[in-house]
């Protein structure tokens, strides 16, 4: 199996969690934290794109034990 460059997923990864962590915190104004949610929408959105990329970009292989016919 190939590496695949995850380092786009990592990074949203990392900013959905910073804003959960701001979001917990509680510091935020309810306007804020209604604006952080909306972002937190669209970069969930941006990895989903990504993680369907990734999935296209990677050649299926078959299951374990399982041959591909002749």
């Amino acid at each position: 199996m190939s590496d695949l460059d995850t380092s786009a997923i990592d990074s949203l990864v990392e900013r959905l969690e910073r804003a959960a962590q701001q979001l917990r915190g509680g510091d935020l104004s309810s306007d804020a934290a209604a604006s952080l949610v909306e972002d937190c929408a669209a970069i969930a959105g941006q990895a989903s794109a990504e993680l369907d990329r990734l999935a296209r970009e990677t050649p299926a292989e078959p299951p374990p034990g399982q041959d591909t016919l002749l």
